[in-house]
């Protein structure tokens, strides 16, 4: 790539860093207490809240990944982004309501006060830093590509230019900041994709509006064509479980719901979401149909490029530049909102379980251990990014999706609907669900290929891991029915009962 390519990403780039960081400066000034930098301090209002969940929601999978698997794999690959916005409607009627009326700072918070159990919180503390590394990965792995892409960079200054600004917004404002820089993100990106397809389909309708190019066309754009039978059933079936229950046990997703004032604000906060990822994820299909009509050759890892590579291939001159640096700007806010929002999360456990206790079981304060916390949670995805860089992007979120499944999707459904639930019932399904999706996670990892149905279930394990979850936990909490905490039912009445009756939930 010559210098003079580079400069549209050098300057989208610097521009989304700039502001980035200014915003997050904003955002400081207001950001004094531990609740300030670990939920806003419970003020953040439906509408800006849905901004910054959106934002931080939509990762490098759905920048760049969606329209490279459209490209590469067709159809079938249309259900990721129905997937991950019909998560919402499931945590909207089921979830998100309750969740926030608990009071809790995190999930292992929540786990805690409804079955009044250190060690489940221990595991579920354990689960929320794992899945969040695993999903922080590809961000980061994601920032290498685009880098390399737009400006020519090596593949680890992505990584790494990700990772610090994000724990220089974290440590510096925590979660009132990172609210401000992830709504004007959702924004961004929204322009970054909408604006060049615009351009783009006047340039497809200039020159005929021709049909995709190269063999296989009709397989690539039929359902099931390409993988079908039972196999192909039950990847689809295993996929859209993954990621309808997957959503609501991303740990940066349910923390979100911490910061509204109260259930009402989060029910109202979730529909807007499902708006806003609706017409977010009408757009990148397409970019990935249009790959197939310009550039079907791309294969592999190119085509999680396609994005940043397409108006590059159709249109010619300043254009085509121009409409680069604005989908780079894009793409770099990606990996920036989502990482800030997982890093948050993360780093809110760790300071509770693990960094808030010094040498000589010396106590140290909220703030210091929430940025003690950010620093390992940056640290560690980082270097597994630089040290494993070909893992694919979209892959990999979609494993973070199938573990969340089927570990926080079970026990956020029973937590909150059953009141049978036990500590014993609980763990059991947390060990059988984590190590079953664990050993999947493991084996795409490795890249090791397993043939027939025993490599279709471990590519997409949540269609047997979600249940077996689900049973071990029913069965574990129907053989000790004498563990049901004595708090158990007026902790239900608290999740459940309408803030119109106005019940003290202190």
């Amino acid at each position: 790539m010559s210098s003079l390519d580079a400069v549209p990403g050098i300057v989208a780039i610097t521009a989304v860093t700039v502001a980035t960081l200014a915003i997050g400066t904003w955002g400081l000034r207001i950001s004094r207490t531990t609740s300030d930098f670990m939920v806003a301090s419970r003020s953040v209002n439906p509408r800006l809240n849905a901004s910054a969940i959106s934002g931080e929601y939509l990762s490098a999978a759905s920048f760049l990944g969606v329209a490279g698997l459209v490209l590469a794999f067709g159809a079938d690959m249309l259900w990721y982004p129905i997937g991950w916005t019909a998560g919402y409607l499931v945590l909207l009627v089921l979830v998100a309501a309750p969740l926030r009326r608990s009071g809790a700072y995190t999930l292992p918070d929540f786990a805690e006060a409804r079955l009044a159990s250190r060690p489940v919180r221990a595991m579920c503390s354990l689960l929320v830093v794992a899945i969040g590394w695993l999903y922080l990965l590809p961000q980061f792995q994601g920032a290498g590509i685009t880098l390399r892409s737009a400006i020519g960079a090596p593949s680890w200054v992505g990584p790494v230019l990700v990772g610090v600004i994000v724990l220089a917004n974290v440590t510096s404002g925590g979660m009132r900041s990172i609210t401000f820089v992830q709504a004007f993100q959702y924004w961004l990106k929204l322009t970054a994709l909408l604006v060049p397809l615009a351009v783009l389909l006047a340039v497809w309708l200039g020159d005929g509006s021709p049909g995709a190019r190269g063999g296989g066309d009709t397989a690539w754009s039929a359902p099931l064509a390409g993988d079908g039978g039972g196999a192909g059933l039950y990847t689809t079936y295993s996929l859209i479980l993954a990621t309808f229950l997957g959503t609501m046990g991303l740990p940066h997703v349910v923390v979100r719901f911490y910061t509204n004032p109260d259930g009402r604000a989060a029910r109202r906060t979730t529909l807007v979401v499902l708006a806003l990822l609706g017409g977010f994820y009408l757009l990148p299909p397409v970019y990935g149909a249009l790959g197939r009509v310009y550039a079907p050759e791309q294969t592999g890892p190119a085509t999680d490029v396609i994005v940043l590579e397409l108006p590059r291939l159709m249109l010619s001159g300043l254009g085509g530049e121009v409409l680069t640096g604005l989908v780079t700007a894009g793409a770099f806010a990606a990996f920036l909102s989502t990482a800030s929002g997982l890093v948050i999360a993360v780093a809110g456990v760790l300071s509770q379980d693990v960094t808030s206790r010094g040498p000589r079981g010396r106590r140290i304060d909220g703030v210091t251990a929430f940025r003690l916390g950010a620093v390992l949670a940056v640290s560690v995805p980082v270097l597994t990014a630089l040290a494993a860089p070909h893992v694919g992007v979209a892959r990999v979120v979609g494993l973070a999706f199938a573990v969340a499944a089927s570990t926080f999707g079970p026990l956020l459904l029973l937590g909150i609907w059953w009141w049978r639930l036990t500590d014993v019932g609980a763990i059991a399904g947390l060990v059988l669900g984590g190590l079953g999706s664990a050993v999947a996670v493991a084996h795409t990892l490795a890249g090791e290929p397993v043939g027939g149905w025993g490599g279709v279930l471990l590519a997409q394990p949540a269609a047997w891991t979600v249940p077996l979850a689900a049973a071990a936990m029913i069965a574990g909490s129907l053989l000790t029915p004498g563990r049901v905490p004595p708090h158990t039912r007026q902790l239900m009445v608290r999740l459940h009962a309408p803030e119109a009756l106005g019940l003290d939930r202190a």
